[in-house]
């Protein structure tokens, strides 16, 4: 009997110890599932929001809530350290991962209208199973300086008329209680960047017309870091000009000779058609060619700017006009009923003498020395103010990149590499990287009217008791 009761304890303690393992594996497995499982993840949802510490109360603020698994539901505060307003509330099906909300600022609430700092409280829960199935929480707060003042422009001087595919300069002042965050002209769709000038406050640029627009105006525009924008446009006189077009034979001798050389460089140009072969060169790597000479034409200096001393260019020596800036060339095979390609001519031809030295007129930093599809060998030179100069055609080369040229300096020797027929000099000036009329720079009335006047009437303004002459 007694043998009996001590195996039926055995018995008991045994089955005691398995439900014990039991339990035990399922409180491991259930533990192991709750910190694997995809219901039960814990990272927190992620609030993206505006940074900068400004807010012009005009335009809406974006805020982006985000989260791995899905969003839960979501609270936006505002206060002016008294009231406390809740502007937005919202709850998300489990499948919402990304909700961009845009806060508006509430007119008609118990806010101060005379706050100057605003704070906004973001509060984001995800749908996690986590924290006893409350899910995974952050939150944010940014404080807002309020400012609704817009920032001031006050034209100094600037040129009296641009023409069609022509420059101007302008010199103004622009100012903000805070803090600038944006500084351009705006002309139809291009930006140019204005260089700071003398001291802070005032501004330069050069500005272009591109010759392809018939329509012009020019704008400054100003921002400030809460987004108060205001505009002020420049006044030029607009003169409009027709430029030439021409219709150029292409002869086989032509497209067999100059073009299929050029095709040859690389294969996607080497057409069998060679009608298709010309309109491979003359448009598609003269597209490739001008986006370089943009990429290189572009910049200009943010440092303050105290003086820009530019003459009148006159790169070759005796060299006669053979092509105009602007050009509208059409080519065409047998008779001009039979038009292949069409281009157009962003430079001034000069000629002289077979390899005659070219010089720049004016000192500046070389900024590529290299061979560029049909302009062949070719330098670019930035004189500064976003002003550049580029030498076409040239046989031989006497600078590199990133040397500093001195006035007067021989730098190239003209030739015919490229799509040139003849010995000459292809002459480019890209004001921020747009083709503008080389002539006007070749002229030294026209600097003098434009350019060097300009900058004295703006130093009258700026130093009234000193005159900073440029010239």
């Amino acid at each position: 009997m007694r043998y009996n009761r001590g195996r039926r304890r055995r018995g008991s303690n045994i089955g005691w110890l398995i439900l014990l393992l039991v339990i035990l594996a399922g409180i491991i497995g259930g533990t192991g599932y709750i910190y694997t499982a995809k219901e039960f993840e814990r990272i927190a949802p992620t609030i993206i929001a505006p940074e900068f510490p400004y807010w012009n109360t005009k335009q809406p603020l974006i805020i982006k809530l985000s989260d791995n698994f899905g969003l839960k539901n979501y609270k936006v505060f505002l206060s002016d350290g008294k009231n406390n307003v809740l502007l937005h509330t919202g709850v998300e099906i489990e499948s919402t991962k990304n909700k961009k909300i845009e806060i508006k600022y509430p007119k008609n609430s118990q806010l101060d209208k005379k706050a100057k700092i605003l704070i906004m409280t973001i509060q984001v829960t995800d749908s996690s199973k986590w924290n006893y199935f409350t899910g995974n929480k952050n939150e944010k707060s940014i404080s807002f300086k309020i400012d609704n003042k817009r920032p001031i422009i006050n034209i100094l001087a600037n040129s009296y008329s641009i023409r069609q595919g022509g420059s101007a300069l302008v010199i103004f002042e622009a100012y903000d209680d805070d803090y600038l965050n944006d500084i351009y002209i705006l002309v139809g769709n291009k930006k140019f960047k204005a260089q700071p000038y003398k001291k802070d406050g005032y501004f330069v640029s050069l500005i272009a017309w591109s010759f392809r627009n018939t329509e012009f105006r020019a704008d400054i525009i100003v921002k400030d870091r809460a987004g108060n924008t205001r505009s002020a446009e420049i006044p030029l006189y607009i003169k409009s000009k027709k430029y030439r077009t021409s219709w150029i034979k292409a002869t086989d001798k032509f497209i067999d000779g100059k073009i299929t050389d050029l095709a040859e460089q690389d294969e996607k140009y080497m057409k069998d058609d060679k009608l298709e072969r010309l309109r491979a060169i003359n448009e598609t790597m003269r597209i490739e060619n001008e986006v370089l000479i943009n990429e290189y034409t572009t910049k200009i200096s943010s440092n303050i700017l105290q003086n820009w001393n530019i003459k009148k260019f006159y790169p070759l020596k005796y060299g006669k006009k053979v092509a105009s800036f602007g050009d509208d060339r059409h080519y065409y095979y047998t008779d001009k009923e039979h038009e292949i390609s069409q281009s157009y001519h962003l430079g001034y031809d000069m000629a002289s003498t077979q390899m005659a030295p070219i010089v720049t007129s004016n000192s500046g930093k070389v900024v590529f020395a290299d061979y560029n599809g049909i302009y062949g060998n070719m330098p670019i030179i930035d004189h500064g103010l976003g002003l550049y100069t580029l030498y076409g055609h040239c046989s031989t080369l006497k600078i590199k990149e990133g040397d500093i040229v001195k006035a007067g300096q021989e730098i190239a020797k003209t030739g015919k590499t490229g799509l040139a027929l003849g010995d000459h000099l292809h002459f480019g000036i890209l004001v921020q990287g747009v083709e503008v009329r080389p002539i006007e720079w070749l002229d030294k009335k026209w600097i003098q009217d434009n350019i060097w006047k300009i900058f004295d009437d703006a130093n009258k303004i700026i130093n009234p008791k000193k005159l900073n002459k440029t010239k």
